[in-house]
């Protein structure tokens, strides 16, 4: 089969402050009005499912072309410049008159991170951005983050569906990442439900995280999650039984022919059906056919970001999957691609090879409990 990938979708410049290792309890211990708060030099790299995804997978070895879209102005030339480094610049969008997207990135040491964002140049992304010559010549499509790129998820979704559907017609196998919801926003008050009840009959693997599943499927249940945690990591709250299954059975019905839900720190589940899928990526049907289960996160070196975590460990699945890999090996490196971007406060920098992570595994490397 064809190996090369398309990684399209939203891509951002990011601005993290790095602050001083001291671990805070609360964010409002040190987020304060009128507080001048000290912090080391700002760590600035590419972001968004584009860069971090596609230039990992690159890195992992897989031929990766990027497509996304950036304003004619001083965030865009660093993006693009970043991108040279890694040969992967020419997909690029360039757009005059149009603001290059950023965020802000707040990694306080013991808390979440908080985001600032700016969907600049990414609201104007669409379907016909990614043309059908370029889709003919791929195996993979993966396109991330629709809800933080107007166009496509306006009038329910229409440009992400006919992108899907174009597609699959095309011959593409495609792979589909979310991104977080702000619910004050106008993508937060669309029914994702509805959105994905239309769009995943025609995607092959879906990577979403099961906050923002949960949030687009059922947000009553999203607000029982946030009673439950009080103020804590979602996910160290749920059951996999009680809370994750259910939503995986949705995304199994709209049509999904592989599942994968982060779940942040506990791990990443997945599920598999029966599908033709698996012979056009070559594998092995019997070791990846009607499987399920919750592969546990790798214990890290150290923890300095979790910025970009999610898309690395999508970006190992997808290129260990083009490698032929095993399911069991699969999920490990997947994981263990995930326990070295954490060590870095980019994305991409803590990355290792294969052959490295299998060494580790290989030698013992230890599970979370």
């Amino acid at each position: 089969m064809k190996k090369n990938v398309i990684a399209a979708g939203h891509i951002c410049l990011d601005i993290t402050p790095i602050f001083p290792n001291k671990k805070v309890h609360q964010v409002s211990d040190i987020l304060l009005p009128g507080k001048l708060i000290q912090v080391n030099k700002a760590d600035v790299h590419t972001g968004g499912s584009v860069a971090n995804t596609g230039l990992a997978m690159k890195i992992l070895g897989a031929d990766v072309a990027l497509m996304g879209k950036v304003g004619k102005d001083a965030f865009g030339d660093m993006i693009c410049n970043i991108l040279k480094k890694y040969d992967a610049d020419k997909g690029m969008i360039c757009m005059e008159g149009e603001e290059t997207s950023y965020s802000v990135v707040l990694a306080i040491p013991g808390t979440d991170r908080i985001f600032l964002h700016n969907p600049g140049a990414n609201d104007t992304f669409s379907s016909e951005d990614i043309p059908d010559i370029v889709l003919r010549e791929a195996a993979l499509l993966h396109f991330g983050y629709p809800p933080l790129m107007k166009k496509m998820y306006q009038n329910g979704g229409d440009e992400l569906l006919s992108l899907m559907k174009r597609a699959k017609k095309l011959g593409c196998i495609t792979s589909l990442d979310m991104a977080a919801i702000d619910s004050d926003t106008e993508a937060g008050q669309l029914d994702w439900n509805q959105i994905l009840k239309g769009v995943l009959p025609y995607v092959d693997i879906f990577v979403p995280s099961v906050e923002e599943l949960c949030y687009m499927l059922d947000r009553e249940r999203f607000k029982n999650w946030q009673e439950r945690a009080a103020g804590k990591d979602i996910t160290e709250i749920l059951d996999v039984e009680k809370d994750i299954k259910p939503l995986a059975e949705c995304c199994m019905q709209y049509g999904v022919k592989i599942l994968l839900i982060k779940c942040g720190v506990p791990g990443i589940y997945y599920r598999t059906a029966e599908s033709k899928l698996l012979r056009e990526f070559d594998l092995n049907v019997d070791d990846w056919a009607q499987k399920e289960g919750f592969e546990k996160s790798y214990v890290p070196e150290r923890v300095l970001s979790a910025t970009g975590a999610g898309d690395t460990s999508i970006a190992a699945f997808l290129t260990a999957m083009l490698e032929g890999y095993s399911l069991e090996e699969t999920m490990r490196l997947t994981t263990a691609t995930g326990a070295c971007c954490v060590t870095s406060y980019d994305a991409l920098s803590g990355l290792q090879p294969f052959s490295v992570l299998k060494e580790k595994i290989d030698a013992g490397w230890k599970k979370r409990e």
